[in-house]
């Protein structure tokens, strides 16, 4: 069992706040920290402190990928830890974007390699040739855009607004006989005339403000598009951002992002488990690169995006279904009493988000306050945890 040290991304739209209070560092920060990350990710490996000097987690397990993944897990995932677990906090909303599957992602990466794009190109979609399915969970009340409405429902909200110029799309969708009018209206709105995208932005924000004062149905979408529309000027994304399914969950709920789900994270602090990916296609809010038609061809607008509630398994413990074989969350909420963690065989990383656990296995012992995280191998076996404190467990599918 080895404590990690996570890397910290300095991303615009995060907090100045979130992650260095669960962190005890001083707040706020002078810049913003939208990501922490805890894993083997090529690009930010967690950092582990052993007797012989510091070193990389992705360094030990490629050393030993057996001894720190198990037997299964290094032969299904080529010796690569398969998940990366994340505490994310965005202050302002996250681009509009879509994740690839497994094939879509290895034809796209190699795709782009035999262009000679870069490692590190911007214009890249495609860093690696891993899926990037992902669950996040709420620690504070947390406003997504999760998954494609349906088109009625899209026609009904554009109608609310009382914009004319949004009168084509708003047919499309009216007239829709399947969900494949979203994509269509969806590529009508990110096609805009150059020459027009800022006047449209402003009307339809007008219209949002408008029809959240009202009330009613739509009010908190509309009203989280007016804020998107001030957080990126003049950005198609804020108009897009219609015709996805708005939703706030609350600390303890969950959203499954599979491939092909269009999604945005708006604001809030969650912990985030997906695949060892950063495979991301995007289409707004967002000075990074942004690929329409491969996003428009990624995108399942029949991805439907329920909100999750924890499975009780006993002991305290809790568990996330996502049908994925990469990873598997679990929260456990410890009163005192010993506990055995799931996912014993394999890789995990438990991640404490409130008092100080006491880690036990066969090895040895490790204590894990509130911010720290700390890696288990599958060398580990069964370990338990005591202590009054609430952990994230992070383990495979």
């Amino acid at each position: 069992m080895d404590l990690l040290e996570p890397v910290t991304q300095p991303y615009a739209w995060g907090s100045h706040t979130a992650i260095a209070e669960l962190q005890g560092r001083p707040a706020p920060t002078p810049e913003p920290e939208a990501e922490l990350w805890m894993g083997a990710h090529p690009s930010a490996p967690s950092g582990v402190a052993r007797p012989g000097g510091r070193t990389t987690l992705d360094v030990l397990i490629a050393a030993d990928p057996v001894g720190e993944l198990g037997g299964p897990c290094a032969a299904e995932f080529g010796g690569r830890l398969p998940f990366l677990l994340k505490v994310l906090a965005a202050e302002k909303a996250l681009s509009i974007q879509v994740h690839p599957s497994r094939g879509q992602a290895e034809a796209g990466f190699l795709a782009e390699n035999e262009r000679g794009l870069a490692p590190g190109d911007k214009s890249r979609n495609y860093v690696d040739d891993w899926p990037k399915p992902e669950i996040l969970c709420a620690l504070t009340p947390f406003e997504v855009l999760a998954g494609m409405r349906a088109p009625e429902d899209a026609a009904a909200l554009l109608k609310e607004l009382e914009v004319p110029a949004l009168d084509p799309v708003t047919a499309i969708l009216a007239g829709a006989t399947g969900p494949q009018a979203l994509t269509e209206a969806l590529a009508a709105i990110l096609a805009w005339p150059d020459g027009g995208r800022g006047a449209l932005v402003d009307e339809v924000a007008a219209g949002c403000a408008a029809a959240a004062a009202r009330g009613g149905p739509y009010a908190a979408a509309c009203a989280a598009a007016v804020r998107v529309s001030g957080e990126h000027p003049g950005d198609l994304g804020a108009v897009a951002s219609l015709l996805l399914r708005h939703a706030v969950l609350e600390p303890g709920d969950a959203v499954f992002m599979s491939a092909g789900g269009l999604h945005a994270y708006l604001h809030g602090t969650g912990v985030e488990l997906l695949a060892n990916s950063d495979n991301v296609v995007r289409a707004g809010l967002t000075p990074k690169h942004i690929d329409v038609p491969e996003l428009l061809k990624l995108t399942d607008p029949a991805v439907v995006v329920p909100v999750l509630e924890p499975r009780p398994l006993g002991g305290g413990v809790f568990g996330y279904d996502s049908p994925v074989p990469e990873f598997r969350l679990y929260r456990a909420q410890l009163g005192g009493a010993e506990v055995e963690l799931p996912g014993t065989g394999g890789p995990r990383i438990v991640l404490c988000i409130q008092g100080t656990a006491v880690l036990r296995a066969e090895s040895g012992e490790l204590t894990v306050d509130r911010g720290e995280s700390s890696f288990l191998s599958a060398a580990d076996g069964a370990v338990t945890a005591t202590g009054q404190a609430s952990v994230f467990i992070a383990a495979t599918g």
